[in-house]
């Protein structure tokens, strides 16, 4: 079972003025990796305080998947992308890019998404933005990838392709 955990970025969902759907939607598609949520956290959009959570989750805690809502457009505050890249060793843009991809099918605001995927040690780290219905629209497009990522992230060699036949 994958190891999950979910960090929201948001000023006034930190400081209790507004509730976090957006986690909501991430925990109901977790079930289908399936994976299992061990941690569940709501920051400020600050990015100290996110690399130092991020971190936290991947060193201490070794959870195998980090999902994160938030902070990734274009405003003043949102610098999940940049929290994001000060932690990871590797990023893995085949998946971000196929959320954006699949979003700008939706809405031209996907142009200005910036979410990063990345890896940390054996942990993988998705971006997603703050809201329920791109959660749920940009999650679902990576989530068939999830569970082969992991497996190779922590070590699974077995090959990746069928042989030709």
């Amino acid at each position: 079972m994958i190891k999950a955990a979910i960090v929201t970025m948001s000023d006034k969902g930190s400081r209790g003025e507004r509730e976090d759907t957006s986690s909501e939607e991430i925990k109901k598609l977790l079930y289908e990796i399936p994976a299992e949520l061990i941690e569940y956290t709501i920051i400020p959009d600050e990015r100290k305080t996110i690399s130092d959570t991020l971190i936290k989750l991947c060193d201490e805690l070794q959870v195998d998947l980090i999902v994160t809502t938030g902070g990734t457009g274009v405003g003043c505050r949102d610098v999940t992308p940049e929290a994001t890249k000060d932690v990871i060793d590797r990023e893995v843009p085949g998946m971000a890019e196929a959320m954006r991809m699949a979003s700008l099918k939706k809405t031209p605001h996907a142009m200005i998404s910036r979410a990063v995927v990345g890896m940390r040690k054996a942990t993988l780290i998705i971006n997603l933005p703050g809201s329920p219905k791109a959660v749920r629209e940009n999650f679902s497009v990576v989530l068939p990838a999830i569970k082969h990522a992991v497996e190779k992230i922590k070590g699974d060699d077995a090959d990746c392709a069928s042989p030709w036949h």
